[in-house]
């Protein structure tokens, strides 16, 4: 028997069943479920929001996804690759917002699928975070959005996400909410694989289909924006409540859809933002989904407009430190 909505809201660790009965909530329980999810963060984490400065320091692709603006089959999108000095200023400017006081920098790749010899030569050289999406848990949902080839197999995803752990990154992934063909079944059981692979970030976001790309022609089956975003607040709340102490994204996706998307994730639970650093020029052809939000802002006018708004609802960007996962280092010691 499934128990009541507020003894399922006091637990951590939930059954499927249990999450898609939060998955459901409406009204007054969605709202509960919400406040559970930041009281949950506020009690292990703080109030305190980290930045990831996101450099998109190339939109060449060979990958074919079919929700993905930037498949290697889209011939609309104009192709750039930044300079090594362009991405080094990038990451100059990111020192000037972060202020860090012992003059570094935290290094986060996501660099697609490679060999266990390239991951362990990056972290080796440096880097220490590494974001690789699985976009759906779901074997047979992952194949409705991802072509069925060398170049996209699931179970070899999967096990970069293992050798990336292996290796001694801190691992994320994540998902797109409210693709065509998902359900709340497969929802849950994303959550459930984010907690049985003990990632340290995770990454939510409300599908928004590109027109140029072939899932597009299904845009009917998915949900209206509003649903989708709401979907996704109740995704980030729940996963906080299975790992309270991950670093979880509130996506640019969230704004694109909702004004205050990125408030409104926070709000429920998540605690890393990632203002864009990639050079003015370059942005317009980085759309792996349209009208993406806070294209034309520049980082100063991003972290002053952060600054504001995340004091409005009783967050602060901590710039002093580099914001690790609490439930990565817990285990490693550090």
């Amino acid at each position: 028997m499934i128990p009541a909505f507020d003894d399922i809201l006091r637990k951590q660790d939930l059954s499927r069943e249990e999450i898609k009965v939060l998955l459901a909530a409406e009204g007054d329980e969605k709202e509960r479920l919400l406040r559970r999810g930041l009281a949950v963060k506020l009690q292990h984490l703080d109030n305190y929001v980290h930045l990831r400065g996101l450099i998109e320091f190339g939109n060449v692709c060979e990958k074919n996804c079919f929700y993905c603006g930037l498949r290697s089959g889209n011939e609309r999108v104009e192709r750039y690759c930044l300079s090594d000095e362009e991405v080094l200023d990038c990451a100059r400017l990111a020192r000037e917002i972060k202020k860090i006081d012992n003059g570094s920098l935290g290094i986060t790749l996501s660099l697609g699928e490679q060999t266990e010899e390239t991951y362990r030569r990056w972290f080796e050289a440096g880097a220490h975070r590494y974001l690789l999406r699985i976009e759906s848990s779901n074997e047979e949902l992952y194949y409705k959005i991802h072509p069925k080839n060398s170049l996209h197999d699931f179970r070899h995803r999967v096990e970069c996400l293992e050798i990336l752990k292996r290796t001694g990154y801190q691992t994320g992934t994540g998902v797109m909410v409210g693709l065509p063909f998902q359900t709340l079944d497969h929802l849950a059981a994303d959550l459930l694989f984010f907690k049985q692979m003990d990632v340290a970030m995770v990454g939510l976001g409300p599908y928004i289909p590109h027109p140029d790309t072939p899932l597009y022609k299904f845009k009917d089956l998915i949900p209206s924006a509003a649903e989708r975003m709401d979907l996704t607040l109740k995704m980030i709340a729940i996963l906080r409540l299975l790992m309270p102490e991950i670093n979880m994204v509130a996506a640019t996706a969230n704004q694109t859809v909702d004004p205050q998307g990125r408030e409104k994730a926070i709000s429920a639970g998540a605690n890393v933002i990632m203002p864009n650093l990639t050079p003015g020029e370059y942005r317009e052809s980085y759309f792996i989904y349209p009208d993406k939000a806070c294209v034309h802002d520049t980082p100063d006018q991003c972290q002053s407009c952060l600054d504001i708004r995340l004091a409005a609802i009783g967050h602060k960007i901590l710039y002093n430190a580099w914001g690790d996962s609490l439930a990565f280092t817990k285990k490693a010691g550090v």
